[in-house]
């Protein structure tokens, strides 16, 4: 058989949207013809334009456009290319708009197999067929254009007008997706910045701010439950507004008309679309542009704590979607409450344990050995002030005697005592005779400093201070077990008169303060024993060969709501070995200079209590610094 050259073989294109028609036309004309297929008209046209083939065969019935108009706009660009309708379309003019539309033949479905190569080929030699009354069928297929047209150009409208509808319907499904995913999102920041701050106070004031800036609400304020669950008093506001409702105890009725107390009493949330349409609504005068408000409970597990409020100047501001980010950052919120105040009672407890052990420790431990020192050391002082006493009286009586003549000494009042008292050393083992026989020895200009009455004046002082220092010693041991009186107190004003009192010279300590120095939370007469002892401390360590210098500085610390003092001074320095040990009771470098060990340990016990922190630094040769950080006081 002779092999067929494939690129001389006519092209034809059959646009059909019937899969058995093509077939059939494939199986009848492959062999002797590329034979090109499309199942829809558009596709058709595209194939037609891109390949340029030498006969098209058009089914009239296709899709979204007929085979007549599918022939009027080939016959446009493809003038010489012709084109032949196939089609079961038998009706009356049928054939006759098919011709005037642009086609040169007509053929019917069945197709007649023995016939239709034959008939292919006749129209590829150029055969036409032609219509009579040509003007009166252009007529009518151009009023079935119009009429077609305008029934595409109506579906197009109408669903030109329901892809509007779905548009702005997607654009309001978006806008609520996108806000709904914002408020997510606020809230896991909200719940990420809150749950690490345990300070009560700190974390409702945080929170508001955090809500409004996050949320960008027009106002936001947290309400917490008295004991009684009778009030919902506000706790943290938003701004100013929340600070003038703050400073006037702004406090709202559980069972009154108020979104907080339906919300607390109903444990769910509250919506106010427009307050104004609300005859009962609480008209905040701080809160003026307030049009739409919420009200969520804050609810831990079961215990309901109080209510959120976020107020919007706008209207409708609030959805019933809203309710579930909103209430969940809630949720988070009440979390953090109820473990700060958890954090805040274990504080107390641990505050008050601290107190109960601390007496129990003094009572038990070494109540006897303190009340012991006590009792031993209480009449000392008033023992050496007696001494002192005597020793003057006995002085004003030789003194009187050596000035009178000697023939009325014997006879006058102090000689009979002296006598009297001379009569009574001996039965008290004391034998004036070995003295006066040691004295005689002395040479003359020595007498003077063995009977030196200043030097024993002094004596009797050191006697009494030492009194003093073991009574101190008790103080030390009990003093930091007293309830403290914590109250705001000036730190310039108390430390300044502290230091002032301790009659140290001029020069020595500095104050260094700023001026905006807030004020600091703590019991401030045990405060006082706290700086008194640490410049005590670094006086005594001073170096006497050059001028000592102590430096007394407070500044706001990093650590957030503290203040950080400092205690400075140019002496030797404390050993790295010794460091940590000197906050030990009972441990001291001074030996027998007279400490007794407990001043730092006081120290670290009364700042403890006052929820502060001290620590030291030092490097040998280079002075120490003891730090201090403690709580400022607030509003």
């Amino acid at each position: 058989m002779e092999a067929v050259d494939q690129k001389n073989l006519p092209k034809i294109l059959y646009v059909e949207d019937t899969a058995d028609a093509r077939l059939l036309v494939r199986r009848l004309l492959s062999r002797d013809y590329i034979l090109l297929e499309s199942d829809n008209p558009i596709d058709g046209i595209e194939l037609a334009l891109n390949t340029n083939p030498d006969l098209i065969l058009l089914d009239i019935n296709l899709p979204d456009l007929s085979g007549r108009e599918v022939a009027t706009r080939l016959k446009a660009s493809l003038p010489n290319t012709p084109i032949v309708a196939l089609t079961a379309d038998v009706t009356s003019g049928a054939r006759e708009r098919a011709l005037v539309a642009g086609c040169v033949g007509f053929m019917t479905k069945p197709i007649d197999i023995d016939t239709f190569r034959d008939d292919i080929q006749a129209y590829l030699n150029g055969k036409k067929e032609f219509v009579e009354e040509a003007s009166k069928h252009l007529r009518i297929y151009h009023q079935e254009l119009v009429g077609h047209l305008e029934k595409k150009v109506h579906e197009l409208t109408k669903l030109a007008d329901h892809n509007k509808f779905l548009d702005e319907q997607n654009k309001h499904v978006i806008a609520d997706m996108q806000r709904h995913q914002r408020l997510l999102k606020a809230a896991a920041s909200v719940g990420h910045n809150i749950t690490s701050i345990l300070d009560l106070d700190e974390l409702l004031q945080t929170t508001v701010s955090i809500i409004c800036k996050e949320y960008e609400f027009y106002y936001s304020g947290i309400f917490l439950l008295d004991e009684a669950q009778e009030w919902a008093i506000l706790r943290a506001g938003y701004g100013e507004a929340g600070d003038q409702m703050l400073a006037k105890n702004h406090h709202l009725e559980v069972n009154g008309t108020s979104m907080i107390g339906a919300a607390i009493r109903n444990h769910e949330a509250r919506i106010s679309a427009d307050v104004g349409d609300e005859e009962k609504h609480f008209k905040n005068p701080f809160l003026p542009e307030t049009r739409s408000e919420m009200a969520l409970p804050l609810v831990a597990k079961t215990e309901i704590l109080g209510a959120l409020s976020v107020q919007s100047e706008k209207v409708n501001a609030f959805s019933t979607a809203d309710i579930d980010a909103l209430q969940a950052m809630a949720d988070q919120l009440a979390i953090a409450i109820r473990n700060a105040n958890l954090l805040q009672d274990l504080d107390s407890a641990n505050q008050e344990l601290l107190r109960t052990k601390t007496f129990e420790a003094i009572a038990t431990a070494t109540g006897e050995a303190i009340h012991w020192v006590g009792n031993k050391a209480a009449p000392i002082p008033g023992s050496a002030e007696r001494v002192q006493d005597d020793l003057l009286n006995f002085l004003a009586i030789f003194k009187t005697l050596l000035d009178l003549p000697p023939e009325e000494r014997d006879t006058h009042p102090y000689a009979d005592v002296t006598r009297a008292i001379f009569n009574l050393l001996p039965s008290l083992d004391i034998d004036l005779a070995s003295k006066a026989d040691a004295l005689n020895e002395m040479p003359a200009s020595q007498l003077p400093l063995v009977v030196d009455v200043e030097s024993t004046l002094e004596d009797l002082g050191i006697i009494k201070q030492s009194a003093k220092t073991i009574l101190n010693i008790k103080e030390d041991l009990i003093g930091p077990g007293r309830l403290p009186k914590a109250a705001p107190f000036d730190i310039p004003m108390l430390f300044g008169a502290t230091a002032a009192g301790m009659g140290l010279p001029s020069g020595v300590v500095t104050l260094e303060f700023p001026d905006d120095l807030p004020e600091a939370w703590g019991d401030q007469r045990q405060i006082g024993r706290v700086l008194i002892n640490l410049i005590k401390n670094a006086w005594e360590a001073a170096d006497k060969g050059k001028q000592a210098k102590i430096r007394v500085s407070a500044q706001l610390a990093d650590e957030t709501e503290y203040i950080r003092v400092e205690i400075s001074d140019n002496g030797p320095g404390i050993p790295p070995e010794i460091l940590e040990k000197i906050w030990v009771s009972f441990f001291t470098t001074k030996g027998d200079r007279g400490g007794t060990g407990l001043g730092l340990s006081a120290c670290m016990e009364i700042i403890t209590q006052s929820r502060g922190k001290i620590w030291a630094e030092s490097k040998v040769g280079e002075g120490a610094t003891f730090i201090i950080l403690l709580p400022i006081a607030k509003e």
